[in-house]
């Protein structure tokens, strides 16, 4: 059965607003760490804004990550989104917690999510994230979208952490409250 992994970057301080991420060069470690992820990747799983940035720019670009990146199935968490011309792509029908535990009944790879913060934080509400992978940036600004609901807390068991030359941790966990 596919796991429903959460991959996302993010401050020390919890905040996982891309734009908001301090300056860090991408490096050959953190490149390794998506090619993994796309290996492991049977299907990507995306919020409305997610997808209109992803699909505004990946169909794009060109070389080998780009081509797998692209031809991975989408599923698509919106309300507002009528048509998706990112293919192949799928927009998910009725209450996003119901719609993901069936996908998690497929016989399918691994589903990521990436970015898509409020998807994220249903499913963890949900039970219903199996991993959390992070690429851990270091330094804080102390406001902005957290990836982990304030008030709710999230217990983690540590998988792995390893940490790159430019500063950069790779972090995996396992929620303690996964209802696979």
């Amino acid at each position: 059965m596919p796991k429903l992994i959460v991959t996302e970057f993010i401050r020390v301080d919890g905040i996982a607003e891309v734009e908001k991420l301090p300056s860090v060069t991408w490096n050959d470690e953190m490149n390794r760490f998506k090619e993994d992820e796309l290996a492991d990747s049977g299907a990507m799983l995306l919020g409305r804004t997610t997808y209109e940035i992803f699909a505004g720019s990946w169909p794009t670009e060109t070389g080998d990550f780009a081509d797998r990146f692209n031809a991975l199935p989408k599923y698509v968490a919106s309300t507002s989104l009528k048509a998706l011309d990112w293919k192949p792509a799928e927009l998910l029908k009725g209450p996003l917690p119901e719609a993901v535990r069936t996908l998690k009944q497929g016989s399918g790879g691994n589903i990521y999510v990436h970015g898509s913060l409020s998807v994220a934080q249903e499913l963890l509400r949900h039970g219903l994230v199996d991993r959390v992978r992070l690429l851990s940036y270091p330094g804080t600004v102390g406001q902005g979208k957290p990836l982990f609901p304030i008030g709710e807390p999230v217990t983690l068991d540590l998988i792995s952490a390893k940490p790159f030359s430019n500063g950069v941790v790779a972090l995996e966990y396992a929620p303690m409250t996964a209802k696979s």
